[in-house]
């Protein structure tokens, strides 16, 4: 119906410019947001049933197939996971590498996500190759950063796309410091533009709207969070890891193949950039700090549409952290250490670019995995994602269809949601008479 009537609905079957498939839905009635959703309709994938009678060592190459975007966040997530069942923990110079990858992983997906995603929207294009038309320089620039963190993937990971060199345990085979050394100028040059981009992405204009969702990420001693930390939460939640299936609830609705997450007495919650910044402001690098700081952010930021500038900052925190562990590496004495099975539960969470992501597994005496739980951001975000939407549209109902539509499109875009992490969840269950 048109923008001049009471009630309307919304429907883009197909959103644009995200990981994956999905559709949004809106619908008013008599001047009411009556329903609002992300409908992730992409087939379930079942990864948590396919790991289930595989062997111990097995997970980090089978879940890294999870995304083609985060391989390196589930890689981690499940080495850190296999780990901790079996009472091994991973320190030293090859700590200093899962570190390095991850970086890697943060630099191509943020980029990507800044420049070819979400920055259309700013700039009113509809999509990145029309926005080099105009801004060819700026397209390029992001297409470089990205390609240094595709580099590191390269030559850490073994390849750019599903890294073959992580093991449970650390890696096939360690780099040597000649193999990194190219890396140093291609990291100089990518800080600088990450330095370019926050000021770049900091002179959009942004809509004043403030998300009245919780905050959960990790949170490190002493490091801004990625490999590791405490669940720590914007409400006042500090808990280890292993308690994460306590505080954070999924249960399954209607419209999507995908969970829900909640936290534990209902409330909705965010994870990834804007919870990560907001919970550990204290733990940024100094450059990065000065940086938010002169992009106009605060020590906290509660702007979904300013989840851009964050993602931005955490750029150049990548950008900074590899180049420093590029600079200082000493290789180590093995590239792994030995994982013996035995039987137990082990936890971890690492913080892909996405959000934190959450990986338990069950291993019985021989190492085989009985159960297993993944839990990635998307799925913790998708019922924020619809929070944002329902206050959103009310004071916009004015807007045309077209303007309505595209604005919400954004809105959702903001949270960079991965929906392909997010669809493997659903249990399969087969009753026979």
């Amino acid at each position: 119906m048109t923008h001049g009537t009471t009630s309307r609905t919304l429907s883009v079957g197909a959103l644009a410019r995200i990981e994956g498939e999905a559709a949004m839905h809106v619908s008013v009635r008599d001047g009411v947001v009556e329903d609002v959703a992300l409908r992730i309709y992409e087939p379930p994938r079942f990864f948590e049933a396919f790991l289930r009678g595989r062997g111990h060592t097995e997970p980090p190459d089978i879940t890294a197939r999870i995304c083609g975007i985060c391989p390196v966040a589930y890689q981690m997530s499940a080495c850190q996971a296999i780990e901790d069942a079996c009472g091994v923990r991973v320190e030293g110079a090859l700590r200093d590498l899962r570190r390095l990858l991850y970086c890697g992983e943060w630099i191509e997906s943020h980029a990507l996500h800044i420049y070819m995603l979400h920055a259309p929207d700013f700039l009113g294009y509809p999509s990145a190759v029309h926005m080099a038309r105009d801004h060819r320089a700026v397209v390029e620039r992001g297409l470089d950063i990205k390609k240094t963190g595709n580099e590191i993937l390269t030559v850490v990971g073994g390849r750019a796309i599903h890294p073959v060199n992580v093991r449970v345990g650390g890696f096939h085979r360690a780099p040597s410091p000649a193999e990194l050394r190219p890396l140093r100028e291609r990291l100089l040059r990518a800080r600088d533009a990450a330095l370019d981009t926050v000021r770049w992405v900091a002179s959009f204009d942004f809509p004043d709207v403030q998300g009245g969702w919780e905050m959960l990420a990790l949170r490190h001693p002493t490091e801004y969070p990625m490999l590791e930390g405490r669940l720590v939460s914007s409400g006042g939640l500090d808990a280890p890891v292993h308690d994460f299936e306590r505080h954070v609830v999924e249960s399954h609705v209607r419209h999507s193949t995908a969970l829900h997450g909640s936290l534990a007495g209902g409330a909705h919650h965010i994870t990834g950039p804007l919870a990560r910044y907001s919970l550990n402001f204290d733990r940024l690098p100094a450059l990065a700090r000065t940086a938010a700081l002169a992009a106009g952010l605060g020590e906290v930021c509660r702007n979904p549409f300013q989840s851009i500038v964050v993602r931005a900052v955490e750029l150049l925190v990548a950008c900074d952290e590899a180049l420093h562990i590029v600079e200082t590496y000493e290789p180590p004495a093995r590239p792994f250490v030995d994982v013996p099975a035995r039987a137990g539960r082990g936890c971890a969470a690492t913080e892909a670019p996405r959000g934190t992501l959450y990986h338990r597994y069950d291993l019985d005496a021989e190492g085989t995995i009985t159960s297993a739980v993944i839990v990635p951001p998307t799925a913790q975000n998708q019922a924020a994602i619809e929070d944002d939407l329902r206050g959103f549209v009310a004071p916009r109902l004015h807007l045309d269809d077209a303007e309505l539509t595209r604005q919400c499109e954004m809105a959702i875009r903001n949270h960079d949601p991965c929906i392909s992490c997010a669809t493997h969840f659903l249990d399969l269950t087969v009753e026979r008479r």
